[in-house]
Parts: C-alpha cells; sequence; structure tokens
C-alpha cells in the first residue's frame, strides 16, 4: 500500500524532483514506511510506502525481471501468490515476494490484459522505459484513488488531489460542477475533483500518457447485469459461500496483522467469521458505538465477537468528538459529504492504528450487491403502485418501508403516498429508482452562490451519471438497474472515497473488502433476482449462504443502516461560525441569502427536521471547511526524504517534443 505520484513533461525536460517530493510529502499517512523516488529524464514517479508485503525488500518503485517496466502502486493484488507462481514458470525472476514485482512481471508478460488476471483493489502507474509512455490503470470499483491533471508542460498524478495541489501551476479554487454533482449524486460520475483542472481516473478505466500526448480513459471492466445464473438455489448459494470464502481467504495475506471492522450485523460479521478460519493467530475485531441509543448497535458487536471468540476493541463517540472531527473528515475526503457518518470511522482507524494494526477487513458493497438498501424495496413499491396509481390500497405498502414511523396508518400513508408519488408512473425513467434522491439532492443546489455556479452547472448536475451508464443498462430488469446505479454513485462516489479508503489511509490503515472480489461481484450481479430481493425481504441468497457462520440474534435482525447523528453535534459549539453571514459571503461559494434561514428553522426548538435540513447543514458545513483547507488557508507544504532512489540516465529519442 502507497501514496504514488508522478509526471510526464511533454518538452522533454527533466521531471522536477523537489516538486515531485514536495507532492509525495502530502500523501506521507498514506505510507510512512519509507519513500522511494524514480527519475528518468522527462518521466519520474515517487511513492510512500506503508509496508504489508515483504517488509523488507518491497520499497518502491520496482520493475520487472528485465527492467524495462517500472511502477508504483497504491494497492493491493491478493492474488499475487498464484501470478508469482505462474510468472516463474514461464521464465520470470524475482527479488522479493512483493505484489508490486509481480505486477511489473505482469505486465512485461501479458501487457495490458494482465489487468483481467489481478483480483485486487489498486491504482498504478506503469513506466515503460523502451517506448517511453506511462499506463495508468485503476481497480474495477475504484477502491483506490488515482487523480491526474495537466500543469505547466506536463502531465501528473497522484492518489490525492492535495498532492497536485502542489504544483506551482495548480488552480486553488474549488469546481462550481463538481460540488452540484457531489450534491445531487454523492458521486463524481462526470471524474471531476472538487478542484478546478483537477479530474480522476475513473473507476475500472486505463489510459496511456507519452510522447502522442494523453489518451482517453478506456473502460475495462463494468459490473454486468444482463445474464441470470440457472441452477438450484442451494448449489448456487453453495458457490457463492465457496467464493466468498475464498475472497476472505486471500485478503488475509499480509507479512503484518489483519483484523476485522464489526458492526454488529449480518455483512461485518459474516466476513469475520471467515476471516476467523484463515487467520493465522487470534482475531481481533474493532467497532465503534455511539452515545446516542438510536445509533448505537454495541450490543451486537459483543454478541459476534463472543460467538466468533475474537477479540473486540471497542470505542464510543459522542457528539462533541463527531463535531471535532468533521474539519479532518473534510481534509481527508477532499470534498463536501453530506453525512457526518465519516467522523466514527476516522476515530475508529486511529484507534486500529495505536493497537499496532495496518489491515483490516471490512463489509463495503454486500448491501449494494446483494440487494440490502432500502432504496430498491422503495423501487419494487413504486413501480407495483405505478401500475395502478389510482388504487388506495396499493400505497398502505409504503408504510412497510417506513416502519420506525409506528402504526397510525391514517396519518402516515398520505404523507408516503405524496412523497413517493413523485413522478411515479415515468418507470421509462432510466434513473427511476433514484429520482426522488437526486431530486431532494438538487434542492441542496439552491445552497451554492450564483455567482459561483453558473447556469449549465446548477442545470446539469446528472449529466455525467446519464454518460456514465453503458448502452446494455436499458437491457437489465428494474432491480438491476437500481443496483447498478447505486454502485457507480453511493458505493463508488461516497463509500469507497469518504467512509472507506480515505478514513482508513488517514491514520495509515489499508482497508480491504471482500465483497468486492470481482468474482464475487460478478457473481452476485448472475444471482437470479428472488436471491437478491424476495418480496420486500433483503439480501435473501446471501442471508442463507452464510446462515451458520453468526448468532440467531444478529441473523434475525432486520437491515439497520451504518448513521451517526448529525444535527445535535453540529448545532454546538465554534463550527457553526463558519457559516455566519459575513463568512459566507467572503468566500463567494455558498448563498448567505440561503443559509441563514436555514440555519434559523434548525435551532428553533419545535422545527421538523428533515433529511433535507440535515444534509444541507453538513454539506453548507464541509464545503465551508474544503474552502479553508484548501483554498483559504493552506497549510504549509511538507516535503520528504526519499530512502530509495533510481535515476536512469536514459537518452530521449531523436525529435522527441
Amino acid at each position: 500500500m502507497c501514496g504514488i505520484v508522478g509526471a510526464y513533461r511533454f518538452d522533454v525536460a527533466p521531471v522536477e524532483r523537489e516538486i515531485l517530493l514536495t507532492m509525495a510529502g502530502e500523501l506521507q499517512h498514506r505510507g510512512p514506511d519509507g519513500v522511494g523516488l524514480y527519475l528518468d529524464g522527462s518521466a519520474g514517479m515517487a511513492a510512500t510506502r506503508l509496508a504489508v508485503i515483504d517488509v523488507a525488500r518491497g520499497d518502491p518503485p520496482l520493475s520487472d525481471s528485465e527492467g524495462r517496466y517500472w511502477v508504483v502502486q497504491n494497492g493491493e493484488i491478493y492474488n499475487y501468490v498464484e501470478l508469482q507462481a505462474e510468472l516463474e514458470a514461464l521464465g520470470r525472476a524475482f527479488s522479493t515476494t512483493c505484489d508490486t514485482e509481480v505486477l511489473a512481471n505482469a505486465y512485461a508478460e501479458w501487457g495490458p490484459e494482465c489487468l483481467h488476471r489481478l483480483n485486487g483493489d489498486f491504482a498504478f502507474a506503469v513506466w515503460d522505459t523502451k517506448e517511453r509512455e506511462f499506463w495508468l490503470a485503476r481497480d474495477r470499483f475504484g477502491v483506490r484513488p488515482l487523480f491526474v491533471a495537466e500543469l505547466g508542460s506536463a502531465f501528473w498524478f497522484a492518489s490525492e488531489a492535495k498532492a497536485l495541489l502542489r504544483h506551482p501551476a495548480a488552480r486553488r479554487e474549488l469546481d462550481p460542477a463538481a460540488l452540484a454533482e457531489f450534491f445531487v449524486t454523492w458521486a463524481n460520475p462526470s471524474a471531476r475533483s472538487a478542484f478546478v483542472g483537477i479530474g480522476e481516473l475513473p473507476p475500472g478505466c486505463a489510459m496511456r500518457v507519452g510522447g502522442q500526448g494523453v489518451g482517453e480513459p478506456c473502460r475495462w471492466w463494468d459490473l454486468d447485469f444482463s445474464t441470470e445464473a440457472r441452477g438450484r438455489d442451494d448449489d448456487l448459494l453453495d458457490e457463492l459461500r465457496a467464493l466468498l470464502d475464498d475472497s476472505v481467504r486471500i485478503r488475509m495475506r499480509a507479512d503484518v496483522p489483519v483484523a476485522v471492522y464489526i458492526s454488529g450485523g449480518l455483512d461485518s460479521g459474516a466476513i469475520a467469521a471467515l476471516g476467523r478460519r484463515h487467520a493465522r493467530s487470534r482475531l481481533t475485531l474493532f467497532g465503534i458505538g455511539f452515545d446516542d441509543p438510536r445509533y448505537d448497535e454495541s450490543r451486537y458487536q459483543v454478541d459476534t465477537a463472543l460467538a466468533l471468540d475474537a477479540d473486540l476493541i471497542h470505542d464510543r463517540i459522542g457528539p462533541n468528538a463527531i463535531r471535532d472531527l468533521l474539519p479532518t473528515v473534510v481534509e481527508q475526503a477532499e470534498r463536501p459529504t453530506l453525512r457526518t457518518a465519516p467522523a466514527p470511522l476516522l476515530r475508529l482507524a486511529s484507534i486500529v492504528r495505536a493497537n499496532g494494526t495496518k489491515v483490516v477487513l471490512t463489509g463495503e458493497g454486500a448491501d449494494e450487491l446483494f440487494g440490502g438498501y432500502d432504496i430498491f424495496r422503495e423501487d419494487k413499491v413504486r413501480r407495483f403502485c405505478a401500475r395502478d396509481p389510482e388504487s388506495a390500497v396499493r400505497p398502505l405498502l409504503y408504510a412497510r418501508l417506513n416502519e420506525y414511523l409506528g402504526e397510525d396508518l391514517a396519518r402516515v400513508v398520505p404523507f408516503l403516498a405524496r412523497f413517493y408519488g413523485q413522478r411515479l408512473t415515468e418507470t421509462d425513467d432510466p434513473l427511476y429508482s433514484h429520482r426522488i434522491r437526486f431530486e431532494n439532492g438538487a434542492r441542496l443546489i439552491r445552497l451554492l452562490h450564483r455567482d459561483f455556479l453558473d447556469g449549465a452547472a446548477r442545470d446539469a448536475p446528472l449529466e455525467g451519471l446519464l454518460r456514465r451508464l453503458p448502452a446494455r443498462f436499458h437491457t437489465f430488469e428494474a432491480l438491476d438497474r437500481a443496483q447498478y446505479l447505486e454502485v457507480v454513485t453511493f458505493l463508488q462516489g461516497y463509500l469507497l472515497h469518504t467512509q472507506a479508503d480515505r478514513m482508513l489511509m488517514a491514520h495509515s490503515v489499508e482497508g480491504r473488502f471482500p465483497y468486492l472480489d470481482h468474482r464475487v461481484a460478478e457473481f452476485a450481479a448472475r444471482l437470479p433476482r428472488r436471491l437478491r430481493l424476495l418480496g420486500l425481504h433483503e439480501k435473501v441468497g446471501l442471508r442463507r449462504a452464510v446462515a451458520d457462520l453468526l448468532p440467531a440474534k444478529v441473523m434475525a435482525r432486520r437491515k439497520w443502516p451504518y448513521r451517526a447523528p448529525i444535527a445535535a453535534p453540529l448545532l454546538g459549539g465554534q463550527l457553526l461560525e463558519l457559516l455566519e453571514p459575513a463568512r459566507v459571503a467572503a468566500a463567494g461559494i455558498l448563498d448567505p441569502s440561503a443559509i441563514t434561514p436555514l440555519l434559523a428553522k434548525l435551532r428553533s426548538p419545535n422545527a421538523r427536521i428533515g433529511e433535507v435540513e440535515e444534509m444541507a447543514l453538513v454539506g453548507s458545513l464541509t464545503t465551508m471547511l474544503l474552502h479553508e483547507s484548501f483554498i483559504a488557508a493552506p497549510r504549509p507544504p511538507r516535503s520528504v526524504s526519499p530512502r530509495k532512489v533510481v535515476e536512469r540516465k536514459s537518452v530521449e529519442p531523436i525529435g522527441a517534443g
């Protein structure tokens, strides 16, 4: 695991060593165990290393056995053991047992097709010393970030945008269109970052950069729901169980201890149970609880740990800690967020690191892939009601989606019918399942000042998502469409980015995600829909496949989404000073005339506060924190000294540049 940065100069001048090292200094949290530097005339790379595999010999950069291809990588290739054996049989020699050296030799042997052989979470760069070009690639789900920009006379890439912002030519400006897109979709399907001039290589994509210029990103993988698996349910679930078990097995590979995050629910509990079988020593679980009992799952975490005979390291978090952690959340996420949920995970990562652990397995991806979220049930009920929109009986099903509202159907159902009835009959809309969510998000755009957000950005926050949909999307069934949209928005754009990788790596902890093993994901997409959502029962197949692993009380729990308190933590303390009218006006991003009434309503003791108001509060605060951290008062740069330096005295080809 590393933080990586690199550059290719189009004018054939040498890459600036000090700029590389200054950028690498912004990535020390991703790799505190050493810094490697590679220089080859117009190309250069640096990497900060988190030593997990072959701790003594695996410092980047590493090359193939012939020295033609040099690689820096952020992430892990989990099937590196099998790949190394295959490559050795083909005559490749190795000086380490590090997965990055396996990657370099895999590219030397198979070229870009090596991607389809990799089982891992990665963002990497391959420098070809003969063709003098870079090849960049990112893993299937975009677990590991990779940002790109053309700055000065060069193309630059880095694991985080904050590294690219250290270039003298970088524009420290927030991108209006990106902020609008974040507010509406929670994601960046158009591959923007929060900063003008800096983009991302999209998940599942690769690209070339060299003397011919900057190539267009090419998608090498995407999730496909087109084909449904055939066979007996029991046989399919046996296959799913075997795939999930092997996914956990290879993700337990490391030369350092590996632990598991536990929430108290099915998804993480199953990972912990399988991880216990493959652990080399007694398994450690890490969990977080809340002082507010409405959000707390601590008792289920204890039940799971006792059932698995595992050690549980647990912490509780109160409202003051959530508020105090939010500035660091934004600095690490590098974008606004609409929830406070990343803050407890940032705290949990600090506890993991303080206990000497570098690697944790977590349960992200299960809900998206196996039909676990309420949004899938909502889509099913709305489509059922759309077949007879005048029915007085069908809307009673909306109460099943919101059982926490109580049993006063005469009061609740009319409200729910109005809420879920928005654009009810427009079932041909490709975004139908998510349209209500997106329209709620669109209400947040009013928070952005009109002088900051031009008309095009205001009116088109969904264009990037619509362009992202593959042609075959229109052949998917309704549940498949909803799941695909949830993967490319909420999972890729929010969970993996803001809650998972960034909060973990802020404290130099590597997250691994067994449900996102491509074999598991592809099989889940082919499961019969009755094994994903049966009636209104969610994750039916996954529940059956892992039923023997966990206590009955954990298996019997209905879905409990991970959330953290919002209004109570943020309405106290000094953080709200960021939203004072004069300060908001000076920043020029938010509209004071929208912020002032929002705060007045939130502070009113009798006001009914809904999800949109809470999202508006968090979105406003985190937007101002983003401005403060990166635009108004960025901290001084911090350069690093390389522990390993590889410098080639190559000769540029005649006519280059």
